[in-house]
């Protein structure tokens, strides 16, 4: 069974009868566009789905039968967005609940036991990835302290759940710009002195990790120099741009700062420095643009925006190649919806996976 998948944060679906429309609208089609008997997928449920097949153990057996049927296996699980990700604007609200909250422990127990019920019986472990901490302010040390207990009781879950699934299940914090835990650095030095990395590791968003402008091989090295693991890679491209005073630049730049999602932007300032903006509308009024941007919009991986626009694929073909462990690669193009100029999802997908089995796995199948 090959290690890539997508993520279906990409489709809105509050339930469990709109997940399966969802996924009879994007997944299978997309699964037959590659001509595959199977197809991979990172997951998404929201609390409330999540909660009713925690507790049905009979609804999750018909949802395992439904995938079955489908030809579709999940693979990972992403636990980030809680909830209404698809709202005409989200922007600050997928912080929401953090780590304090304990809802948010809540809600990732009841994605691990539903993990456990639906990995495929050919995988050696599940993941489900989660927000880092939270958005950086207000995070008073109350709240550092609460989400240091959430975590360690949501370990003990994790536990209980790789019990039930009879293969381990591990919990993987990304990063994110503007958050608490705004880079894998920040990530490191917060959760090894304090999880269980058997249990607890870090999910590796490459469009995350290019925005921050670390270097992809030295980001892993000190990872594993941690102690800890990268318990999943988030395939992913984030936009570039050499010179954001140029009028093109700008112009192109513009098209991409909507309304629903949170497009944080860093500014290279030389030697390590970098300058902040925690949305694009922000960074064009603001920044100075005398270094290169990079903006979190996740762009499709096989398609290049226009011209000075460019991809970060090159970091997230360093940042594989460095995990060198059987890691799960998932697909994160959630904003389709968003694209300038908009685009099918189901081709765009396909194309997705073809071009990261190509230049990612050197697989001969993508599931």
């Amino acid at each position: 069974m090959s290690r890539l998948c997508y993520c279906t944060n990409v489709h809105p679906a509050e339930d469990l009868a709109g997940v399966l429309r969802q996924l009879d609208t994007h997944a299978v089609p997309v699964r037959e566009r590659l001509g595959r008997d199977r197809l991979g997928l990172g997951l998404w449920l929201a609390a409330e789905a999540a909660a009713e097949l925690a507790a049905d153990p009979a609804a999750l057996r018909r949802l395992r039968a439904e995938l079955d049927a489908r030809g579709l296996s999940v693979l990972t699980l992403n636990a980030f967005p809680y909830g209404g990700f698809h709202q005409r604007v989200v922007k600050h609200t997928v912080y929401r609940p953090d780590w304090a909250d304990p809802a948010r422990a809540r809600y990732t127990a009841d994605c691990a036991y539903v993990l456990a019920g639906l990995l495929p019986d050919d995988a050696g472990g599940g993941s489900l990835s989660t927000l880092p901490l939270g958005w950086r302010s207000p995070w008073p040390p109350a709240a550092d302290r609460a989400a240091e207990s959430a975590l360690t009781w949501t370990a003990g879950e994790l536990r209980k759940a790789s019990a039930q699934a009879g293969r381990p299940l591990r919990l993987a914090v990304e990063p994110e710009p503007g958050c608490v835990l705004d880079t894998v650095a920040d990530a490191v030095r917060w959760l090894a002195p304090r999880v269980d990395p058997e249990v607890i590791g870090v999910c590796l968003d490459t469009a995350h990790l290019a925005v921050s402008f670390a270097d992809p091989e030295q980001t892993v090295a000190a990872i594993e120099r941690a102690g800890l693991a990268v318990v999943k890679i988030q395939a992913s491209s984030a936009l570039h741009v050499d010179d954001p005073r140029a009028p093109e630049a700008r112009r192109l730049l513009a098209e991409y700062a909507e309304p629903r999602y949170l497009h944080q932007v860093r500014e290279w300032g030389g030697q390590g420095r970098v300058r902040a903006a925690d949305d694009l509308p922000e960074a064009l009024e603001g920044l100075p643009g005398e270094g290169a941007w990079r903006v979190h919009f996740h762009i499709p991986l096989h398609a290049e925006p226009a011209p000075p626009l460019r991809g970060t694929t090159d970091v997230l073909r360093r940042a594989v190649a460095a995990v060198r462990d059987r890691t799960v690669v998932e697909v994160e193009t959630y904003t389709w919806q968003v694209l300038p100029g908009g685009a099918d999802p189901v081709d765009g997908i396909a194309a997705e996976l073809r071009w990261a089995e190509r230049e990612l796995l050197d697989e001969g199948r993508a599931t």
